[in-house]
């Protein structure tokens, strides 16, 4: 199994930080990207695909320096202000034919989370049914106990959800091949969950809950704050 990490985004919400923004620190010497790798590998998980944007060479060098014992792949996305994620995804289609754990540049998560993913028999997803549903980020709607679409635009049977899914190659064969046709056709400013929305029904994609355990996005400074916070009481 290998972790798939997205960080080819701009971090537009973020305004001017000069840097890709999962090198944005949570504590003095410890970024966003050291911590998610240094879960990762606490959980055994070694081979790292990452895409990449803005900054590209700046992230590959300080992974490569201060993460030696781990396999990467770098993959850049010369499109980033462009396209989504999802062009982002099918140019590493080629290095993605295993299992693998997709997850979001952003993403802060309790190892335990994480360790919980990994274990699941399934393909699963990240959901928290403990908080609100939020206005603007991700929610998965949930019908017979699988979730059917993922998206910002979802309330109805919709409940809390984040960018970190454990997927079998059984079932993210089935969603790269539609990732891999909508990028073909030129549709490449949605979401790679445009793509798994369509095949839903081929997928067995289970809802992990989190029950409040540490998993979010830091999409903007407010978020960044807040995580420093938590990451200080969690870590």
């Amino acid at each position: 199994m290998k972790a798939l990490i997205l960080n080819s985004g701009t971090g537009s919400r973020m305004g001017k930080i000069g840097i890709c923004k999962c090198m944005m620190e949570l504590s003095e010497g410890r970024s966003i990207i050291d911590e998610q790798l240094r879960r990762l590998t606490n959980c055994g998980i070694n081979d790292i695909c990452m895409t990449t944007g803005a900054y590209a060479a700046e992230l590959e060098s300080h992974l490569r320096g201060r993460f030696p014992g781990i396999n990467f792949e770098f993959i850049h996305n010369p499109l980033y202000d462009k396209t989504n994620y999802i062009y982002s995804i099918y140019l590493a289609r080629g290095l993605l034919r295993d299992d693998i754990i997709l997850m979001h540049g952003d993403l802060v998560f309790d190892t335990a989370l994480l360790s919980q993913a990994i274990s699941s028999p399934a393909s699963c997803m990240i959901i928290d049914t403990t908080k609100p549903l939020p206005e603007k980020d991700f929610k998965a709607v949930i019908k017979n106990g699988k979730i059917r679409e993922v998206g910002v635009n979802f309330f109805e049977s919709a409940v809390y959800a984040q960018p970190l899914y454990k997927l079998l190659w059984q079932d993210w064969s089935v969603w790269l091949a539609e990732i891999e046709r909508f990028c073909l056709e030129n549709v490449t400013n949605v979401y790679a969950e445009n793509a798994l929305n369509l095949m839903s029904d081929k997928i067995n994609l289970l809802p992990l809950d989190s029950r409040g355990l540490m998993c979010f996005e830091v999409d903007n400074a407010e978020d960044l704050n807040y995580a420093r916070d938590v990451y200080r009481q969690c870590k």
